[in-house]
């Protein structure tokens, strides 16, 4: 119901045009959202399984669900873990008498001798005649009150929210069910900056590569309503925000699910229904979750290319920082010019100034954007190399050549003549909730670890270094214009 792989040999081939959906092998239908525990990443979908991942990147089967049902959503509470999953419901048999159920486990990890489900208690349900159907729970977990919310439904009626015990995971008493919208499914609740907002799946589920399903949101300032789209439309009336739809060879995007990475990182996980690239099958995507005034939009994944890397500071761009070589055409005064054609002056290329560059290290610095050789980067995924939540690793080279972006044991960064696979040579490219992006270097040499939230900073105008990442900072934060071929 929500929300976060192929052979190597496949992935090595599709790359080059987009890094559409995770990687290893991501099938599954009906996400939860994304959980972490002891370091790997466990999403839970219909049919009692799931998908654990190591890095977020590269995911696999291995999760594991009793009680099968459909849509199952999961939610950390203190050290434990809720999750609330739909027993029957759905049309299933074409009925729609459905039933939620609640079971914690103190892991996910089905390896650990504290892996135990408890017994599923019924939290909702509905009889099969009256216009709701309970299935497809989402769980919020309010960080204002505390208190612990489920909602539920499918276009059988109305889409419903019960209030549940942060402690027991039962329904509370006396608590009712309140209809909050129609005309979707497979609903999520999330809270930000004062504002609670309903996700739900709209259009046509299960039917693979005709899937019309897309995501869409209402916001408001009550948990239980009335939710409202952009334009006022209640969504008890049928209204509803577009978030994300079908993609380049993606279609039936559905069951949402936020994940924040960081202050100004945030993700939203769904499944795709059918991947024109994976012989139509099911499959978990991971996109950045941008914020434009103050509602929520999918982002794009960081794709391979060349790109021109300004920052967000100045608007200066990311250079090489070698000897500025003049092009020889001469200068053309408007009021000497008696001519009535017009001709094309060829571009500087690289082997126009290569030679002028050093052999070894040459350090960066940031400029003004002149769309020359030294300004353009080419970034490509090093998929070997592992990854992180949305992406593969990927290596940042000057366009038709092999000098790497790296950074140094001095906390600087620089360019190596060649790019040799060292982490310190491998960046994490994550677009931010504004829609610009931080750049980070997987390791720093002489630190430890793999991350030491260390970005790429715009310590001066023209001076890039590495420091720690503040999203409130535009020094942290780059934008990425892709250069189009000349």
């Amino acid at each position: 119901m929500k929300k976060l792989v192929f052979p190597l040999s496949c992935l090595l081939t599709l790359l080059p045009l987009v890094l559409k959906a995770q990687t290893g092998t991501p099938f599954i239908h009906d996400p939860s959202t994304l959980a972490e525990c002891d370091g790997k990443y466990y999403t839970f979908g219909t049919g009692g399984g799931g998908l654990i991942s190591d890095d977020g990147w590269s995911w696999h089967s291995g999760a594991e669900r009793p009680g099968g049902g459909a849509a199952p959503d999961v939610v950390k509470i203190g050290n434990r873990y809720l999750v609330a999953y739909s027993s029957t419901g759905g049309g299933l048999g074409g009925r729609h008498n459905g039933r939620i159920l609640t079971m914690w486990n103190k892991t996910l990890d089905p390896t650990s001798p504290d892996f135990r489900f408890t017994e599923p208690i019924e939290v909702a349900f509905s009889d099969g005649l009256e216009d709701n159907d309970a299935i497809d729970a989402g769980l919020l977990l309010d960080p204002t009150t505390g208190r612990l919310w489920c909602s539920y439904g499918t276009y059988f009626g109305h889409i419903r929210i019960v209030e549940l015990d942060p402690v027991t995971g039962a329904r509370c008493a006396g608590n009712e069910p309140k209809d909050i919208a129609i005309d979707c499914e497979a609903t999520d609740l999330i809270y930000r900056d004062g504002w609670y907002y309903l996700l739900g799946t709209h259009g046509t589920c299960c039917d693979g590569v005709n899937s019309t399903y897309n995501i869409v949101v209402g916001r408001s300032r009550s948990v239980t309503g009335p939710y409202l789209d952009n334009v006022g439309r209640d969504m008890l009336a049928g209204g509803g925000r577009m978030v994300v739809a079908a993609r380049e060879g993606l279609a039936g995007a559905g069951h949402f699910g936020r994940t924040i990475v960081d202050e100004g990182v945030e993700l939203m996980s769904c499944h795709y229904e059918a991947d024109f690239a994976r012989s139509g099958r099911s499959v978990l995507a991971i996109l950045p979750l941008l914020w434009k005034n103050d509602w929520p939009v999918a982002g794009e994944p960081i794709t391979e290319g060349t790109y021109e890397i300004s920052s967000e500071r100045r608007g200066y761009s990311l250079e090489l920082a070698v000897d500025f070589v003049r092009m020889a055409v001469p200068r053309m005064r408007v009021w000497d010019d008696t001519s009535t054609t017009n001709s094309t002056i060829t571009r500087q290329t690289l082997d126009d100034v290569i030679g002028t560059w050093p052999e070894g290290d040459i350090p960066v610095r940031a400029g003004d954007y002149m769309f020359r050789p030294h300004q353009h980067w080419t970034i490509t995924a090093v998929p070997e190399a592992g990854g992180y939540l949305t992406a593969p690793y990927f290596k940042i080279c000057i366009e038709g050549t092999d000098r790497a972006l790296c950074a140094t044991s001095e906390g600087e960064i620089s360019t190596v003549p060649h790019f040799t696979g060292a982490p310190e040579q491998l960046w994490r490219i994550e677009q931010l909730i504004d829609g610009t992006f931080r750049l980070m270097p997987r390791h720093i040499p002489g630190t430890e670890g793999d991350n030491t939230h260390y970005c790429l900073y715009s310590i001066a105008d023209s001076s890039p270094t590495l420091a720690r990442y503040d999203f409130q900072s535009d020094n942290s934060k780059w934008i990425l214009k892709k250069i189009s071929s000349q």
